[in-house]
């Protein structure tokens, strides 16, 4: 898996020159450039020029092919005109602003369509063979598809497509291939008809291009050569690339028989792979704007996981970055409003595109069809345009079949009694006809506007005369001449004004937006808080429950913003609720306190309690609420003794005293309690048998619930038969990312349910684990706990919701098992320990508040674990290494500490020997393991750390694969 990549973007001049100023920050890594002026370069010629500015401006002293080969290059091209998209055309379409989605998680309320666009391209381009150093991708398209992706072979150029029916396919490129071999490309067809496609059908396979395609060092260098690159002189002759089409030209000259001959082209080796559960949702149009939104909100229609937004749905109308006080009937559509002003005197009809409207009082009403941007020109002016949502903005102006407002220019020209002279020559094209008048706000009026939509205008000579009179732009000049920043400040302050209402209805998409992103665009005085659900409606309405820890968090991390204006404690407190929230629900699913205790001891018997200690493989984090309960977990471990025996120990026994005596074997403490008050200092962050005593409350050592009075802890044990003795043991260094105290109180509460009776088998232990953690405020997940008293080698799910019950999928152990394990697989203490509490809760805050980046790691976190999970059914050591070293790659992502300088040293002392190997646990903790190459590579391994140990405390020990789990005998 490759972490890096570079992303280059060719977009319209003026935002290209202004995106290190006014692009969003998340963005800003982007290489930004536009094509040359004056020149058209084709889409070959396109991306030629994007790799070379992008190598002069960022390469350094590399020579172009090392710059190329350093890291993949994704290349996205959005320039151009965008003649049948003009509301976009200034900021070119991979900036569109696109609405959040109603089954989404963490999307922002100014995300544009590449930021929907990158995760996945970039997950492709992670997943592809080291061959491949670039992937070319359409700024007007999305394609969404599935986590799991095929095996992608290397090749010089591959395609990747979509099954689609012919009359689809004949809109686009098509890739023919043969049908016993149909990751083969034969050969390529630029948009052919549908009876063509239909006819080749008989004999091929046909997938239609989606716009992404990887290129070898080979591929990139034929298409550099052919728009004229010079490698001698590192440079194009002229200066600029020669016009090339890629799919016209390049494409057509793939395959085994390829349709245009090109001997440098023909000899490159081509496939093309089907994209799995592919989607294809193109914004190259304003009806495929709607259509494409339209499309994707309704991916989800499952109301049980839309929640509340499911009552306010109309899919076909779209309103963002907006003040709409216009009604909107359900007959308007399809509609786009965006980055406007409609107040309620406005009157819509329908198909529109509104655009850019500043705020007004205008009475208008529209006809159907009509679009309006009013575009910012210099510091005061706006440039009104007006036009068809299917106007094609192509043709010359003397042609009678060229439109304009849905209807022949001619028409609308004789209409209002203009000369066709006034727009220029009859040969010039309707993109560069002077249409659109620029005019100072005071001199807009509505009368105005509408004569110039009207299919019949009113004859009013005034309206002529300032149109004639105004400058006015065609569509080529305003999309270079649009003032930029007050197109962007407009849409920032509309976005701020939305916040507030969001964030007051409940029924909106607000709580599932990135919530820190939305806190840096609020504004207001935060509203009255939602009271807390009473804790018998937490398990009925867990939604509601999940709403308000996101509302809780969200107030803190406003009122964090504003730094020294909110004291520190206000912030933090609505965070801790925010936690609290959480907690409270997770304990209210661990049930009611049980019954009286009951002894199930005899006096002179023992309780042996042990557990191995889990190896975290893959999926680690996933299983943490309120992750898991929101999306399910996945994780793929394993439960493991530590040279020869269970680490994790506990003993129990009965004493003539009614108190509660316990003792630390490993720490050498030891407490004794008498009073139910001493019990509740578990609370106590660090105290050494914070564990037993949140155990024993859960165990139903507590005032028994509905009874004002009743008995003390002395009278209970007295009832009980005696006191109890805890001996604890955990026989591994605290911090060592091996689940020790998870497992540990899984292990204490498994003894207590054999001591009293209370008959907990291994799912209720893990859920009770989960809640005592709660309790004890250190957080935490469930595969610790699954992980450890559970036996052998395993892959643990749980479904959304706040029950948690793992379903279980065992392997066999034969790749841990003694040929292997000690030899190749082998298990080493650092002695750099570091404790996973803080790690948690700041990644817990991520979860909370909604975070795109956390989320989408965890949704690639939860994925690997599968994939490790199917590299051990098939016995096919790459693909567990490849798996774990994901897994170690994920975990650093999602937190930078996981790999500190003291670990990188050992990591690099052993590179040339391993195959794959990550730190345990959540915080990288003290252990790591370690896949050697081979059983050579794994005897060099403990040669040099042994030689040399990293600390004192380090060492190698002795794992072996547990097959009991958690064990409880008596004597």
């Amino acid at each position: 898996m490759k972490s890096k990549s570079q992303c280059l973007v060719s977009l319209p001049g003026p935002i290209a020159a202004a995106f290190s100023e006014l692009g969003p920050a998340r963005l800003q890594d982007c290489f930004v450039t536009s094509d040359p002026d004056g020149k058209p370069l084709g889409s070959g010629g396109g991306t030629a020029w994007l790799l070379a500015e992008a190598w002069r401006q960022s390469g350094g002293d590399q020579s172009f092919s090392d710059w190329l080969r350093a890291e993949p290059k994704l290349l996205i091209h959005s320039g151009g005109q965008s003649r049948r998209l003009p509301a976009y055309a200034a900021t070119g379409k991979a900036l569109i602003p696109i609405p959040v989605f109603r089954w989404a998680l963490g999307q922002r309320l100014d995300q544009t369509l590449i930021d929907l666009q990158l995760p996945g391209y970039r997950r492709i381009l992670a997943a592809a063979p080291d061959d491949y150093v670039a992937m070319l991708a359409s700024g007007d398209v999305l394609l969404r598809f599935a986590r799991e992706l095929p095996v992608l072979p290397a090749v010089d150029a591959l395609c990747l497509g979509l099954w689609v029916a012919p009359d689809q396919a004949q809109n686009f490129g098509v890739c023919f291939c043969p049908r016993d071999e149909p990751s083969r490309l034969d050969f390529f067809l630029q948009k052919p008809p549908a009876e063509k496609v239909r006819e080749l059908a008989k004999d091929y396979l046909f997938l239609v291009d989606t716009g992404l395609w990887l290129f070898s060092e080979r591929a990139v260098g034929v298409l550099l050569d052919k728009c004229g690159w010079q490698p001698a002189t590192q440079d194009f002759a002229g200066g600029t690339p020669a016009e090339y089409e890629f799919y016209a030209g390049f494409c057509l000259g793939l395959g085994r028989q390829p349709q245009l001959e090109d001997p440098a082209v023909n000899g490159l080796s081509a496939a093309v792979v089907p994209l799995p559960e592919g989607e294809f949702y193109h914004f190259g149009t304003s009806r495929d704007l709607i259509s494409s939104v339209t499309k994707l909100q309704r991916r989800v229609l499952d109301q049980s996981k839309l929640g509340h937004t499911a009552l306010e749905a109309r899919l076909n109308q779209h309103t963002q970055n907006a003040q709409v006080q216009a009604g909107i009937p359900p007959e308007s559509q399809p509609l786009w409003i965006e980055n406007a002003h409609l107040p309620a005197r406005w009157k819509l009809a329908k198909e529109h595109v509104l655009t850019g409207i500043p705020e007004n009082d205008w009475a208008l009403e529209l006809e159907p069809g009509v679009c309006i941007e009013l575009a910012p020109i210099g510091k005061k002016d706006y440039c009104l345009r007006v036009y068809g949502i299917d106007d094609p903005f192509r043709g010359a102006i003397g042609e009678a079949e060229t439109v304009f407002l849905g209807r022949p220019l001619a028409a609308w020209l004789a209409a209002r009694g203009i000369e066709a002279s006034a727009l220029g020559k009859p040969e010039l094209d309707i993109q560069q006809a002077t249409l659109f008048p620029v005019l100072p706000a005071p001199e807009l009026e509505p009368g105005f506007v509408k004569w110039l939509f009207a299919r019949k205008p009113e004859a009013t000579d005034s309206w002529k005369e300032q149109w004639l009179q105004a400058r006015r732009l065609s569509a080529r000049e305003l999309g270079e001449e649009v003032h930029l920043e007050r197109l962007f400040r407009q849409r920032f302050e509309n976005q701020q004004a939305v916040v507030e209402p969001m964030m007051r209805n409940r029924n909106s998409v607000f709580y599932k937006l990135d919530l820190k992103a939305a806190a840096e665009l609020y504004r207001g005085e935060l509203p009255p808080e939602t009271e807390w659900l009473p804790p018998e409606m937490v398990k009925r309405d867990f939604p509601s429950t999940m709403l308000l820890v996101h509302e809780q968090m969200f107030r803190a991390q406003v009122l964090k913003n504003r730094g020294k204006e909110t004291p520190e404690t206000l912030w933090q407190e609505h965070e801790s609720r925010a936690f609290a929230i959480l907690s409270q629900a997770i304990s209210s699913e661990a049930g009611t306190a049980p019954p009286p205790p009951r002894c199930a001891l005899l006096p002179d018997q023992i309780l042996w309690g042990r557990s191995p200690v889990r190896l975290d493989l893959a999926g680690g984090w996933t299983d943490t609420p309120p992750y898991c309960l929101q999306h399910g977990g996945r994780v793929f471990n394993l439960a493991v003794n530590l040279n020869g025996q269970p680490p994790i120990q506990v003993f129990a026994r009965r004493n003539d005293k009614a108190e509660i005596i316990l003792r630390s074997i490993d720490l050498g403490v030891e407490e004794r309690v008498e009073s139910f008050d001493q019990l509740l200092t578990y609370t106590q962050v660090g105290g050494a048998f914070s564990i037993p005593k949140a155990a024993l409350w859960l165990g139903g050592f507590r005032p028994q619930p509905g009874k004002t009075a009743g008995p003390d802890l002395k009278q209970q044990l007295e009832a009980f038969g005696g006191g109890i003795e805890l001996s604890l043991l955990a026989a591994v260094p605290k911090g060592s990312g091996l689940g020790t105290s998870s497992i540990l109180a899984a292990t204490v509460l498994g003894t207590l349910s054999e001591l009293c009776g209370l008959n907990w088998d291994e799912f209720e232990i893990i859920k009770r684990t989960l809640a005592l953690e709660q309790m004890l405020t250190t957080g935490g997940g469930w595969q610790d706990q699954a992980g450890g008293i559970l036996r052998g080698i395993k892959l643990i799910e749980t479904q959304p919701g706040l029950e948690q019950r793992p379903l279980v999928h065992y392997v066999h152990e034969h790749m841990f098992g003694p040929e292997y394990a000690n030899h190749t697989v082998l298990l080493y203490y650092t002695g750099l320990t570091r404790v996973a509490k803080g790690i948690l809760q700041e990644i817990v805050r991520g979860m909370f508040l909604n975070s795109a980046t956390h989320l989408a790691v965890l949704e690639d976190i939860g994925a690997n674990a599968t994939t490790a999970y199917e590299a051990l059914l098939r016995n096919d050591w790459p693909g567990l290494w490849q798996a774990v070293r994901t897994s170690w790659e994920l975990n650093q992502r999602l937190d930078r500490g996981t790999n500190p300088p003291g670990v990188q040293t050992i990591v690099d002392r052993i590179a040339d020997y391993t195959a794959g190997l990550k730190l345990l646990g959540a915080g990288g903790g003290g252990y790591m393991l370690i896949f050697a190459r081979d059983a050579g590579a794994g005897e060099r391994i403990r040669q040099i750390l042994t030689k040399d140990p990293t600390a004192e405390t380090a060492r190698f020990v002795e794992l072996e694969v547990s097959q009991t789990g958690l064990e409880i005998t008596r004597s």
